[in-house]
């Protein structure tokens, strides 16, 4: 059981990290060029936190809220 809790974890660390990637390479503006400065800092941040957004589930299965949710999605962008 440990085993499988810890091989859990450890993919969920993979896939915050390839998210990470996924939206720094995808901050492309409508001309197609790479964003950089404020503009891909705002990108960025935004991607990361609707990418957390969807990960906010408790142990039961239901949706965080409130102080556990902020904590949550606050530690999930600072991994990423």
């Amino acid at each position: 059981m440990k085993r499988i809790i810890l091989a859990i974890a450890l993919s969920a660390f993979a896939a915050t990290s390839a998210m990470a990637a996924s939206c720094e390479a995808s901050a492309v503006g409508k001309d197609g060029k790479p964003l950089s400065g404020a503009a891909k800092s705002s990108f960025v941040k935004k991607c990361k936190a609707e990418a957390c957004e969807g990960k906010a589930i408790g142990k039961d299965g239901k949706p965080l809220s409130g102080a556990a949710k902020n904590s949550f999605i606050q530690k999930c962008e600072a991994d990423a």
